[in-house]
């Protein structure tokens, strides 16, 4: 029999692997980002889904004396607050997911379809909730920067000594910058040039160049505009006044931290329905907690659509 027969008899590939058990993977999504400011964040359990920041009036009103030990007057004083204090409210983050029961019945082997779906969705709204803390308007970090916390590049392209100017709003006990994956490599690239390449650090098993010891945290809901970014220098913590993240404790059907899954029914075309919501806000505790450097050049914008 010649070599072409015995190829025409032989069971084909295509035939063979209908016999065949293909391994699965979960549905993947290219959207899903490692979310590194929700890790780095503070958080605050917000049991009546309010947070009222309570502030000094004048600071430089109170007097203390440091004279010697033959005085005898001291001074007398007292420290006063504002009488409005600023109340953030959470803010919520909604979408109903619907599966037929159809679907969940026949087609949940090996992956369960409620649960892949319900993670996907999930996943999105935390994504979602990422870029809320970054630019809602009530409450996200561009929106709330004092006038004196903003400064602009010397040269366009984010240089060290921008990078030192920052440090200098946000100097006590500066956490992290927070910056797009673009500007992180303009960044380098400015470091590279100078000759000071900067060393990394380890977080979460991942690898981040730093700066004066302070890491530098991409997230690619910081926007780009006509090929210009922002860089924030940020730091955390109730305990340091710094910036806080707020959430709403022990929701019914609470699956992480202020995030929460709800069965709302069947209705009469056989379609299960879940309510997944998310609570969360943002404070920032005194204005040297946080800065900006504006206009940051990353190069031309349709270079990087």
């Amino acid at each position: 029999m010649s070599d072409q027969n015995r190829k025409q008899t032989a069971l084909g590939d295509v035939a063979a692997r209908q016999l065949a058990i293909a391994t699965r993977t979960v549905p993947q999504m290219p959207t899903i980002t490692p979310r590194w400011l929700t890790h780095l964040m503070s958080w605050i359990p917000v049991e009546s889904g309010i947070y009222r920041v309570n502030k000094v009036k004048d600071a430089n009103s109170v007097e203390v004396d440091c004279s010697s030990r033959d005085e005898r007057t001291l001074p007398q004083t007292f420290v006063d607050y504002i009488e409005n204090p600023r109340e953030y409210m959470l803010s919520a983050v909604n979408t109903v997911l619907d599966v037929h029961t159809r679907v969940s019945d026949l087609y949940s082997r090996p992956y369960n379809q409620i649960s892949e779906q319900l993670r996907l969705i999930i996943e999105t709204v935390k994504e979602r909730q990422e870029s809320e803390l970054i630019n809602n308007k009530e409450y996200g970090l561009l929106h709330s920067i004092a006038a004196s916390q903003r400064i602009k590049t010397r040269t366009g392209a984010p240089t060290p000594d921008d990078m030192d100017e920052l440090i200098t709003k946000v100097w006590k006990e500066p956490g992290f910058f927070l910056l797009h994956p673009l500007t992180v490599a303009a960044f380098g690239r400015e470091c590279t040039r100078r000759g000071v390449p900067p060393p990394t650090v380890s977080l979460f098993g991942s690898q981040f160049i730093t700066w004066r010891g302070i890491p530098l945290i991409p997230s690619d809901k910081v926007p780009i505009e006509n090929g210009k970014s922002k860089i924030l220098l940020l730091r955390t913590g109730e305990s340091r006044q710094g910036v806080v993240g707020l959430y709403q404790p022990n929701l019914p059907g609470e699956q992480t931290p202020g995030l929460s899954v709800r069965f709302m029914g069947i209705n009469d075309r056989a379609i299960a329905s879940y309510l997944v919501s998310l609570y969360c806000s943002l404070a920032v505790l005194v204005d040297d907690a946080i800065a900006v450097l504006d206009d940051v050049e990353i190069g031309k914008y349709h270079e990087y659509k």
